[in-house]
């Protein structure tokens, strides 16, 4: 067997920018592809933190992903997520690629919420608000770019040190970005038209009252169903759109732990298919809430535009 490709992570972002990516998955679903029935992320303890696979068929193109979860890492001076990325000749199964799957998970992370902000978000952004300040943070501005030109951004943290390091960051990509202190949250909530949460947290970081009518909410902090960055309350009054309903149900804290608080119901979600074939638009007398989770067709997607990069 010959040996397959390797494509690390520099040659990955040179070929698939956040805007390519963003553009890949929406093609995807316009083609006619409906994440319904994609095989579920299957999770196994391992050392002190999980392994994680992914597998995907979407068309021609058959992928895994599998990405090692080991919560200490940062401390010793390694990431707390890797992975790699075996994308296969459909046909006969033989691999043909290896991927850095870090790499793949830094660009589908903020290529998904920019395909839900693309469509779902006002078209006039004044101020935009980051809550977190890890590396999702920087990637979200920057994929923000192609799609919003905000006057200004915001951002609010635990962490004093790293807020600043990736305001400072925000800042350099041209987005003039301060660092808010937790007093200031619910005012600086109220004056965004798009807000990202990109947190660790287990507990919201986000109260209904604090956000207005039309504005934009991303959420993608977690794929635990134990865990969430958004109250029950703000939920129940947004339109919640998710990648599909029964994902989100498994994985999705934000939407588990509202519907078992009675604050919100599976008939009420909405996916990004329906919302990139047009049978949803966003309203303007509530908020909108893109809650995604990642899923393996979305890697695979962008695993096979970085293997073709025409």
């Amino acid at each position: 067997m010959t040996a397959p490709e390797w494509i690390d992570h520099d040659e990955i972002t040179r070929r698939v920018s956040h805007d390519r990516a963003r553009r890949l998955l929406g093609q995807a679903l316009t083609d006619g592809f409906d994440p319904t029935g994609e095989p579920p992320r299957t999770a196994a303890d391992a050392a002190d933190g999980h392994l994680l696979f992914m597998p995907s068929t979407v068309g021609a193109a058959t992928g895994v992903k599998l990405l090692s979860v080991s919560p200490d890492n940062p401390a010793r001076g390694f990431p707390r997520i890797q992975g790699w990325y075996i994308l296969m000749d459909s046909d006969t199964l033989t691999p043909t690629v290896l991927l850095d799957g870090t790499a793949l998970t830094t660009i589908r992370t903020p290529a998904v919420s920019m395909l839900g902000v693309e469509y779902l978000c006002p078209e006039q952004v004044d101020q935009v608000l980051f809550i977190g300040s890890g590396p999702q943070t920087v990637a979200h501005a920057e994929a923000l770019l192609a799609l919003r030109r905000p006057a200004r951004a915001v951002l609010s943290a635990r962490n004093a040190e790293r807020a600043a390091a990736t305001a400072a960051r925000i800042t350099e990509l041209g987005i003039p970005c301060e660092v808010v202190e937790a007093a200031d949250l619910p005012s600086a909530a109220r004056a965004s038209q798009l807000i990202i949460c990109a947190t660790s947290t287990a507990e919201p970081v986000l109260e209904s009252d604090w956000v207005a009518d039309g504005t934009c909410i991303v959420a993608i902090g977690s794929h635990e169903p134990d865990r969430r960055e958004l109250t029950g309350e703000l939920m129940s009054r947004s339109l919640v759109v998710v990648e599909d309903v029964d994902t989100a149900l498994r994985e999705a804290g934000d939407v588990v732990r509202a519907i078992d608080e009675g604050h919100l119901d599976r008939a009420s979600l909405r996916t990004l298919r329906e919302v990139v074939l047009g049978e949803i638009t966003a309203p303007v007398d509530r908020p909108t809430v893109v809650k995604t989770v990642g899923m393996g067709w979305q890697d695979l997607v962008i695993a096979a535009g970085a293997a073709d990069p025409r």
